[in-house]
């Protein structure tokens, strides 16, 4: 199995360590307009925000929260841009604008069914359609109805650009395995780029790689990841993803190496519990356990809070690093429960595997 290069074709765009900084700058300068104009503030917020500008202001500031939170690895940028969203909506209850943008929020956080009504309020607030599809289609993919997002991408088509469009279908192809279609929407996606930000192509690329990764091809999950490293140098999920594959392969300090600063700058408990592994690995028993101890009680904190999001990654971490197989378990059920996927079936069938082997190994 090998995978197409992520560089057949490669667009110009800012540098990624310019755009970052950008980022940062962005967020900063419209939450200080928000907070003059008092939509920062839970009082003021109900007049302040309910001018249309306020409105849209804090939609954007939304988005860049949770772009940062993605790019960057920041919960808390998710959180932030959730309880922006709440503020909005609560002050402009009826808005399409505030509502796409709370939906948006909560499907980052895997709250789908409050997602999709948030969406249904913002079609009757007057969002764009297509916007609203493309946003449906992407709740119904994480859901695994497939058929029913490839639908709505279709249905979205005329308004969204190629890119958004052909990079929509290639990750949904490539979810369904079909990495053949998968990699000709990948190409066809970069080749119809028009952007500067480096943002959306790095994405693309961690996409891709993620296909491969799946599919076991990790000479070809490795070069899309440093594709989109390359692009944005300090992309969390493609640096975390590359110590995965350093880790599959046994190449531990290479690992560390990745993960140690990653797992400094990102509160997401993924990294830490991988470092964990890592040093573990390689001897350092002491520092592998502060890490792991570290992981175990914000994936406590973070289930606690956000049970949708993060019932599944903590049960994959209390069946490997975290080594508790009841534990393991026991986020395995919550998460079946919350979305009947294939990932989280297989998860479920691992968890009880696990507990099983701890069963028969009990004296």
């Amino acid at each position: 199995m090998t995978g197409a290069s992520p560089q057949v074709c490669d667009p110009v765009t800012t540098s990624g360590t310019i755009a970052v900084m950008n980022l940062h700058g962005q967020i900063d300068g419209l939450a200080v307009r928000l907070s003059r104009t008092g939509a920062g503030e839970a009082q003021a917020a109900r007049t302040a925000v309910a001018a249309h500008l306020a409105v849209a202001q804090g939609a954007a500031l939304i988005d860049l929260l949770n772009l940062r939170g993605h790019v960057l690895g920041r919960v808390a940028d998710y959180e932030q841009a959730a309880h922006l969203a709440d503020q909005l909506v609560q002050a402009a209850p009826e808005d399409g604008t505030a509502l796409l943008a709370r939906a948006r929020t909560r499907a980052t956080l895997h709250r789908f069914a409050e997602a999709a009504a948030d969406l249904g309020a913002a079609d009757c607030g007057g969002a764009d359609e297509a916007t609203l599809n493309a946003e449906r289609a992407v709740i119904l993919q994480a859901l695994g109805c497939h058929t029913d997002a490839m639908a709505l991408i279709h249905r979205a088509e005329v308004g969204q650009s190629r890119f958004t469009t052909a990079g929509a279908l290639a990750v949904l192809h490539a979810e369904r395995g079909q990495t053949t279609e998968a990699e000709r929407l990948f190409d066809e996606a970069r080749h119809h780029y028009q952007g500067t930000s480096p943002f959306p192509l790095a994405q693309l690329d961690f996409r891709r790689g993620a296909m491969w990764h799946r599919e076991g091809d990790l000479d070809a999950a490795r070069s899309c990841y440093e594709a989109a490293r390359r692009r944005v140098p300090g992309y969390a999920p493609a640096l975390g993803h590359l110590a995965e594959i350093e880790l599959s392969r046994g190449a531990f300090h290479a690992a560390v190496t990745l993960l140690r600063p990653l797992a400094r700058t990102s509160d997401d408990p993924e990294y830490a519990a991988h470092l964990a592994e890592a040093l573990h690995a390689v001897g350092r028993v002491h520092e592998a356990k502060q890490w792991r101890e570290r992981a175990a009680a914000r994936y406590d904190e973070l289930v606690s809070r956000h049970p949708e999001a993060y019932a599944d990654h903590a049960a994959d971490f209390w069946l490997t690093v975290g080594a508790d197989a009841d534990r393991g378990l026991q986020l395995a059920v919550q998460n079946l429960a919350f979305r009947q996927t294939a990932r989280a079936h297989a998860l479920f069938q691992r968890a009880l595997l696990a507990q099983n082997r701890v069963a028969q190994a009990a004296p």
